[in-house]
């Protein structure tokens, strides 16, 4: 656990040192195209705080955290850099009735909500590089499941609320084996397969990997 910990506060904090005239650059690029924030802030569904975070918890069911009602996993506030307009939580309904889908996860192709700038920050991943002070933060970690927002989290059932077991990663053995996939049950296959396998050496072989899913940009949205 602690060993995970110190790699995820050297490695970013590296990370956020080297990027930070990317990320004020695409801050202003953000601003020039539309009115609103550089910064995208949303809440997401975390770890589940009852169970361990480290290397050498196993287990294949999770505990459900009464505090934190139905959703399995501790809210915290995520940070990214804004890809759409400014009103496009709002315009979300008009979009996705999640009342109706069949599996807790949606993709939209070509959604209208997103700007010009937010699909080149899409497709580079760009959008994702203020999750490092997430992890500078201890909310979430270099290697793990995707953060999923509150009201996607609240469709779960308790399999899906195994993937809370740990901390949410900003990228994770989903995204560079099925990177924007709509199918829950293959998401859930991986992110399982990553808590009961994780450690140090395989955190590596997947930050490795990430580099080469996003140069080659496939399966983005």
């Amino acid at each position: 656990m602690y060993a995970k910990r110190i790699s995820d506060i050297v490695v970013s904090s590296l990370l956020v040192v080297l990027s930070l005239p990317v990320l004020a650059l695409v801050a202003v690029l953000i601003r020039l195209e539309s009115p609103g924030p550089a910064i995208f802030r949303q809440k997401r569904v975390g770890m589940n705080r009852r169970r361990g975070n480290g290397y050498g918890v196993r287990g294949d069911h999770e505990t459900i955290d009464r505090r934190n009602g139905n959703l399995g996993g501790r809210p915290f506030t995520m940070y990214k850099f804004r890809s759409m307009v400014k009103e496009a939580e709002a315009m979300l309904p008009c979009l996705v009735d999640l009342g109706a889908l069949s599996e807790p996860v949606f993709k939209l192709d070509d959604d209208p909500r997103v700007t010009r700038v937010g699909k080149v920050l899409r497709k580079t991943s760009l959008d994702e590089l203020p999750q490092l002070f997430n992890i500078l933060k201890g909310d979430m970690t270099l290697v793990g499941p995707r953060p999923e927002a509150m009201n996607v989290v609240e469709l779960y059932g308790e399999e899906h609320k195994r993937r809370l077991q740990v901390k949410p990663g900003l990228t994770g053995l989903q995204q560079i084996s099925c990177r924007g996939t709509r199918s829950m049950q293959e998401r859930l296959k991986y992110d399982i397969h990553y808590i009961r396998h994780r450690s140090l050496l395989f955190d590596l072989k997947i930050l490795l990997k990430t580099v080469f899913v996003v140069l080659a940009g496939t399966g983005t949205h």
